[in-house]
């Protein structure tokens, strides 16, 4: 009899314990999956302001104003629109990755959930056996074993006791079937909620390739009219000289810094001297340093620098170490990024990237040599997907090609 009653005990203390881990792991699963949700959350809230400022683009485009821009005006505001997408895009991209990793949570929150049922209801089992192999006759003998009235009255409340931890137990069990069903069906929407959203990327990619069709068909409109070629020129070339200048005095305030400090940040980004190839996943120059009949102007101009030819969207990455001192977007270069990389053995030397359709970095941020900065785009006066490169020595452009 003492037996019995010891193996009852066991099984309750050992109930408490189950339950007690149970509950803890269930709690750390959640709290993990709420941290992923809040993730999710704010990424559609970031998604939700890009689709209000594409509206905002859209309805300009749809306007008369729109119809009556130059077309470099035009072109500065498709380019705008394409970024837009290119960040939803992007956007939508990080919301899947997060749905994979809380699927993750949701799969392992479903298998703890079964492990806490079948573990209930191996215990509900044993507890069924032992009534049915004892039945009531166990409770009897417990009672009329008792030596006193005090022993009686405390066998009785011990009876009560088994009495509903039986109840507790069966409770448990319906409990932990509850929990398995949710956790199943939390795990069945959020995956639908993945293929949603896998879904609204492929509409957005279909749109971005519409939207760049369009930026394309412009620039050819622009090629088919002598009298726009030439206005298009005449901006670009003073745009393009004015940011020329805009760099030099920039990469001369920075050079001066240095040398009035060499242990100030921008002493210790200098590059080396020597310059990477800029687009890892492309060796392709599809124009070259000089003179060259303009593919859009279709008049011979100094082209300042290489032409990179790769698909939208490659990495484009930092020549050399240094500083951001321009990271903004150009009718003419559309967005762009020019990196100062200090003076070394008595040269001080720049770089630019042009055509990109996102920049990575911003202005005054520290980059390091092979460091993603952008992606190869056509923003700009473009008549397609490349990286427009450009090396300064010391206040003139030159070759990039020589330095590379």
């Amino acid at each position: 009899m003492n037996r019995k009653i010891a193996r009852i005990i066991a099984i309750i203390l050992a109930l408490v314990m189950l339950l007690s881990i149970g509950w803890m792991l269930l709690d750390a699963v959640t709290a993990s999956a709420r941290v992923t949700q809040a993730e999710i959350d704010k990424l559609r809230e970031q998604k939700r302001e890009y689709e209000k400022r594409k509206q905002e683009i859209q309805s300009r485009i749809n306007t008369i104003e729109f119809e009556r821009m130059t077309e470099v005006a035009k072109k500065t505001v498709l380019d705008e629109r394409i970024s837009l997408t290119e960040m939803e895009i992007e956007n939508i991209t990080d919301i899947i990755e997060q749905y994979v990793f809380l699927i993750v949570e949701k799969e392992i929150e479903v298998s703890e959930a079964v492990e806490r049922e079948e573990a209930q209801y191996k215990l509900y089992k044993s507890r069924v056996r032992d009534m049915e192999e004892n039945g009531v006759i166990s409770y009897l003998e417990i009672i009329f074993d008792s030596s006193s009235f005090s022993d009686l009255l405390a066998r009785i409340d011990f009876v009560g006791d088994i009495m509903r931890a039986d109840e507790l137990t069966y409770n448990n069990l319906i409990k932990a079937r509850l929990e398995t069903e949710a956790a199943e069906q939390a795990l069945r929407q959020t995956k639908l909620e993945m293929e949603g959203e896998k879904e609204n990327l492929e509409v957005k990619r279909e749109e971005l390739g519409v939207q760049l069709d369009e930026a394309n068909a412009l620039i050819a409109e622009i090629q088919a009219s002598l009298e726009s070629e030439t206005a298009l020129y005449q901006e670009a070339a003073a745009e393009e000289a004015k940011i020329q200048r805009e760099i030099n005095a920039k990469a001369e305030e920075y050079r001066k810094q240095q040398e009035a400090d060499r242990q100030a940040a921008i002493g210790k980004v200098s590059g080396t001297g020597d310059l990477m190839w800029p687009v890892p996943s492309s060796g392709y120059i599809s124009s070259g340093f000089g003179l060259r009949l303009h593919p859009v102007y279709r008049v011979m101009r100094q082209h300042y620098g290489i032409d990179i030819g790769a698909a939208h969207g490659a990495s484009v990455i930092a020549a050399d170490s240094g500083r951001v001192i321009t990271s903004a977007y150009n009718s003419a270069y559309g967005n762009y990024i020019v990196v100062y990389h200090g003076t070394v053995n008595g040269v001080t030397m720049t770089t630019l990237y042009a055509h990109l359709s996102s920049r990575r970095v911003s202005e005054g941020a520290d980059v390091v040599k092979g460091q993603i900065i952008g992606l190869v785009g056509s923003t700009g006066v473009s008549t397609g997907p490349h990286l427009h490169f450009e090396v300064t020595v010391n206040g003139s452009r030159v070759n990039p090609q020589s330095r590379l």
